[in-house]
């Protein structure tokens, strides 16, 4: 790590104010131009403490940058990670306050619920599909704590600065029909997002990585190395196989899943 333990504290706080006031910041790798990949890691870390200290739970966890066109337009070459909150779930089929959040976007996702413990390293694709209970139909809600881009010279953040911004992670939504992972081939899952009765986005869920359960065999084995796994009962999202859709207040969405069903719900 490039920063201090001292700094990484004050940024996770400042990003901890951040959501509770819904105010965004200025990406810290303008101020911080030494920050690293594990600088990024390290305040989300920190960050995650604050939430716990303050009554918040671990309900599991989203990967992020899971295809190839988005990890070479952020310049990394493996995907991210981020805590899912127990305040970051809603409920499918209502509306959901738009003042909960400072720029929202939807992506289409598949989340796996898991049945049993993953802990790495050596965890392999047939060990998630062992280890999964249910995959079911998901919406993420992402944000930007830390601009999108610098409101001054509109320059993008870095990856540094989304790893450190719960990886972009705000929301999720999930509906439709809970399966089995082996009554499927997750890779030709697909799905059409509508917003305002408009469709806006199509996908397959093999664009994540080939097949949706690669980021989970990803994740357990990256946790690994904290000392830390993947627990029964936990929610992952695997990652968008759909590009982001802007929303404002009074946007409705309505993703068709086909067998897997439907998952609505409005901004308000």
């Amino acid at each position: 790590m490039a920063l201090a333990p001292e700094l990484i504290n004050t940024l996770a706080r400042q990003l901890f104010e951040a959501r509770q006031q819904r105010q965004s910041l200025r990406q810290f790798s303008r101020q911080h131009s030494e920050m690293t990949l594990a600088d990024g890691y390290a305040i989300q870390r920190a960050w995650v403490a604050l939430e716990l200290a303050a009554g918040r739970r671990v309900r599991g966890h989203k990967i992020g940058l899971t295809s190839r066109a988005m990890q070479l337009s952020s310049q990394i070459d493996e995907p991210d990670y981020a805590p899912l909150m127990d305040d970051m779930l809603f409920e499918p089929g209502g509306d959901i306050p738009i003042d909960r959040f400072i720029a929202p976007r939807v992506e289409v996702e598949l989340a796996f619920i898991l049945g049993r413990d993953l802990q790495g390293p050596g965890v392999t694709l047939f060990d998630v599909l062992a280890a999964t209970e249910w995959v079911t139909p998901a919406i993420e809600i992402i944000d930007a704590r830390l601009e999108q881009f610098d409101r001054d010279t509109r320059a993008p953040r870095k990856v540094f600065d989304t790893i450190a911004d719960f990886a972009a992670c705000a929301g999720i939504v999930m509906g439709g029909r809970p399966v089995r992972v082996d009554s499927h081939d997750l890779r030709w899952i697909g799905a059409m997002l509508f917003k305002n009765g408009v469709i806006e986005e199509t996908g397959l869920a093999a664009g994540v990585l080939n097949h949706p359960a690669m980021g989970i065999v990803w994740l357990a084995n990256k946790l690994a190395a904290h000392g830390e796994g993947l627990k029964a009962g936990e929610v992952v999202l695997a990652g968008s196989f759909t590009r982001p859709t802007p929303a404002v207040a009074g946007d409705s969405f309505h993703v068709d899943y086909g067998p897997l069903g439907v998952v609505a719900f409005r901004f308000a």
